[in-house]
């Protein structure tokens, strides 16, 4: 209670949990320079010293904070980019060559009608309700040993047995994954359209192909042979 208002005033702010609440050591010298105009060393200029070393030291700790945040979203970006096996090789700057896959199964799926829908839809609705849909799809792969490899307008492809190989289960887990989304589009609702059902045709195929990652900037996990085209 003995304390100058100054320092009253200060010490709640410096505690604050908000960084940008907290004031930089140029206000506080400047709201405490009364208490220390004319006097040679003392307490207060220890004390300003002190909340000095103490307000580096918290910036130090958010910049390493902020700096490993940073490198947790571009580790988790690249693993949605790519296969989490292709994602570590890169990112410990190994060279990840084009692999060539005995067998493996591919999945093709498309909605029937897509194209009337989105002529007579506005672009947002179009745009919502993929994503609503393909939230189902993605929620639902979690659960089988399949890569979703990509989504182009209404397609939506992903394979089993690759880039990790699963023996012979990669055709049944994409025959279980099929299925299970058949079930899922029987009571999913069209936000714009709830009275419209929703039609999914699949296309699978079973066989050789070869995957490798395409590009720099953009990195992608792309297949290739006659397996793809055939499904």
């Amino acid at each position: 209670e003995d304390s100058p208002n100054e320092i009253r005033e200060t010490i709640p702010v410096l505690l604050s949990e908000d960084p940008m609440m907290r004031p930089t050591i140029g206000i506080i010298k400047k709201k405490l320079k009364p208490l220390i105009s004319g006097q040679k060393k003392t307490v207060m200029d220890a004390m300003v010293a002190m909340v000095e070393e103490y307000t580096q030291r918290l910036e130090r700790e958010l910049s390493e904070k902020t700096e490993d945040l940073q490198r947790e979203k571009n580790k988790c970006l690249l693993r949605m980019m790519l296969p989490e096996s292709v994602a570590d090789a890169l990112k410990n700057g190994k060279n990840v060559n084009a692999e060539s896959f005995e067998i493996v199964t591919v999945f093709f799926s498309d909605c029937p009608g897509f194209t009337e829908l989105s002529t007579s839809s506005k672009p947002m609705e179009i745009v919502t309700f993929l994503n609503d849909l393909y939230t189902v799809f993605d929620n639902i792969i979690e659960g089988f040993d399949v890569y979703k490899v990509e989504t182009i307008a209404d397609s939506y492809m992903c394979v089993s047995g690759l880039p990790i190989p699963n023996g012979q289960n990669h055709a049944g887990e994409i025959a279980s994954l099929g299925l299970a989304m058949l079930e899922a589009v029987k009571s999913f609702k069209i936000r714009h359209r709830s009275d419209e059902p929703v039609r999914l045709r699949i296309g699978v195929n079973s066989g050789p192909c070869v995957a490798g990652v395409i590009g720099l900037k953009m990195p992608r996990y792309c297949l290739f042979g006659d397996t793809v085209n055939t499904a």
